[in-house]
C-alpha cells in the first residue's frame, strides 16, 4: 500500500470514528472531526501532512 492510500485509510478511519464517538459518547468528539477535515485541506495547499511524515518513517513506499 503507498503512502497515499494508507493517508485517506487512516484519516477515514478517524473521521468514523470520530463520528461514532460523538454518536454514542458525547458530541465533543466532532471537534476531532473538524481537526482531521482542517488538516487535510490544509495538506492539500502546503503538501505537508504530520501523517505522511510517520508513515514515511514507518517504512511506508511512496506512491
Amino acid at each position: 500500500m503507498t503512502i497515499n492510500r494508507s493517508l485517506r485509510l487512516i484519516a477515514g478511519f478517524f473521521i468514523l470514528l470520530s463520528v461514532a464517538l460523538a454518536q454514542l459518547h458525547h458530541p465533543a468528539w466532532l471537534w476531532f472531526t473538524a481537526f482531521v477535515g482542517a488538516n487535510l485541506f490544509q495538506s492539500a495547499f502546503t503538501d505537508w501532512c504530520p501523517m505522511m511524515a510517520v508513515l514515511r518513517k514507518l517504512g511506508v513506499r511512496e506512491g
